[in-house]
């Protein structure tokens, strides 16, 4: 059991330094997250602008049913 622990622990660390980590190991500081950052900052505006679109969308609809309810 603890061999079988130990090699799934090595499997893990080869495969973790194969993987592409999104900063730069030489940088120091905030400079080294600035791709995370950016990706952060693009995902936030993204939402943003579709729960904008969604609710604008959702309001529209609305009012629209409401209008033909009351010709009824």
């Amino acid at each position: 059991m603890i061999a079988k622990t130990k090699n799934f622990v090595n499997e893990v660390k080869v495969e973790l330094q194969k993987a592409s980590w999104p900063w730069d190991p030489k940088e120091k500081g905030m400079k080294r997250y600035k791709e995370l950052t950016d990706s952060t900052i693009v995902v936030i505006i993204a939402m943003l602008l579709l729960g904008g679109y969604v609710s604008l969308f959702d309001f529209v609809i609305v009012n629209v049913i409401q209008f033909f309810t009351r010709l009824v």
